[in-house]
């Protein structure tokens, strides 16, 4: 913001792209992997075993393998959506 002494008058300046650190490009894939993520646990989830029951289900390859891995790539991709910096 800019003030003139005579007039008093408020300027605001809009900022330039290049001194902006985040992108739409950037917020874009940072929604991709937080979709990722929450993918990944809504798969992990699911009722365990107890002292009455015995659920197999603890053990298929959905809730050990691949709900793990989504999240796991979600938080890569969020890492590098913040870090990578985008070309004009």
């Amino acid at each position: 913001m800019q003030t003139d002494n005579k007039t008093k008058k408020i300027t605001i300046m809009r900022e330039d792209r290049s001194q902006m650190p985040l992108l739409r490009s950037n917020f874009v894939w940072m929604i991709v992997a937080g979709i990722l993520i929450v993918l990944g646990f809504i798969l992990i989830a699911g009722s365990g075993s107890g002292i009455d029951e015995y659920n197999p289900d603890i053990f298929s390859t959905r809730r050990i393998v691949v709900g793990p891995l989504l999240s796991f790539l979600g938080f890569v991709i969020m890492g590098v959506a913040i870090i990578i910096k985008p070309k004009d």
